[in-house]
């Protein structure tokens, strides 16, 4: 199982992920994620078979300075994504 996220500050919701995906017992849990702060990838290191990503910066202030475009997706957007690759 891979879980993907855009970036980690404090690791708080992929820890989420984690626990609920272990609960499922897969083979292997690889967390792949752009930039995130180095203790937290430490941290969720201990918890998953892989970590990777790709920026850990220090000092790391937050995700958002990594993206030219960090705003928010809607739920409209997200619900015509998903029917766009259910229609594939």
């Amino acid at each position: 199982m891979i879980l993907v996220d855009d970036g980690l500050a404090t690791g708080a919701t992929m820890r989420a992920a984690i626990a609920a995906v272990l609960q499922q017992q897969p083979g292997a849990v690889i967390v792949a994620i752009p930039v995130a702060p180095a203790s937290v990838t430490h941290e969720l290191a201990a918890l998953v078979d892989e970590v990777v990503c790709v920026a850990t910066p220090e000092p790391f202030y937050a995700v958002g300075p990594w993206y030219d475009d960090f705003s928010a997706t809607t739920d409209d957007e997200v619900c015509r994504l998903l029917a766009e690759a259910h229609a594939r």
